[in-house]
């Protein structure tokens, strides 16, 4: 009985050592890019223990999504609840979502649309995504910092089809994810924010701002 439960433990451990390491290849590379002997020879081990796990690559890319899907819905809690106002909660947000789009290769996005069990769980999770939006939103107004007198679920919806429309024209390959997001949240939410919201984004803008000349001077004297 101790050894079938140590075995157990064991293949859980593989199971999850598989998908991280699968994940990771993924996004830096691309889907396509990485074959799944590529994964059992990173992984040392033999690509039939591999195919008893995962049977193919888009079933493997699915369990890596859903669970990358997980990490970021306990993230996500783990930010509102550390988090004073939903002014802090954005520019957290933001700086999250720059870093997380650092280490992806535009591929990996480019890629998703040959595997349609995939492409299925992100359409399911859109309601959820929706419902999480939602609550953001009435939380800044109930602090004051979004308008009380705007349709939000119009809002929600727009803010949906905008992300889709950025990867769907694969606007990331003319301008950077950083750049985008940018524009996306701190641009529109300033739209409907109250004048109290606006000084708080103004100053998270100018500060941006100023991150970037830095940056840029930096980078300059390297040169």
């Amino acid at each position: 009985m101790q050894e079938n439960r140590n075995l157990t433990a064991y293949r859980q451990q593989l199971y999850d050592r598989i998908l991280d390491t699968a994940m990771s290849a993924f996004t830096k590379k691309g889907i396509k890019a990485v074959k799944m002997d590529d994964i059992a020879q990173q992984l040392v081990i033999s690509k039939r223990t591999l195919y008893e796990i995962f049977e193919n690559k888009e079933v493997l890319l699915y369990e890596g999504v859903r669970k990358s899907k997980r990490q970021r819905n306990e993230l996500l809690k783990q930010m509102v609840s550390e988090c004073s106002n939903v002014m802090d909660l954005i520019l957290l947000f933001y700086h999250k979502k720059v870093e997380e789009f650092k280490l992806v290769n535009p591929q990996f996005y480019e890629d998703l649309v040959r595997y349609p069990r995939v492409l299925d769980f992100l359409e399911e999770e859109k309601d959820a995504n929706h419902q999480q939006f939602m609550t953001f939103l009435m939380r800044g107004v109930s602090e004051g910092y979004f308008r009380s007198d705007i349709d939000y679920e119009v809002v929600t919806w727009s803010f949906s089809i905008m992300s889709q429309n950025i990867m769907s024209s694969q606007l990331y390959n003319k301008y950077s994810m950083e750049h985008i997001m940018y524009n996306l949240i701190f641009v529109s939410l300033r739209g409907f924010c109250t004048q109290k919201g606006i000084e708080v984004l103004d100053g998270f803008m100018k500060t941006l701002e100023i991150s970037n000349i830095n940056k840029i001077n930096m980078d300059l004297k390297t040169v």
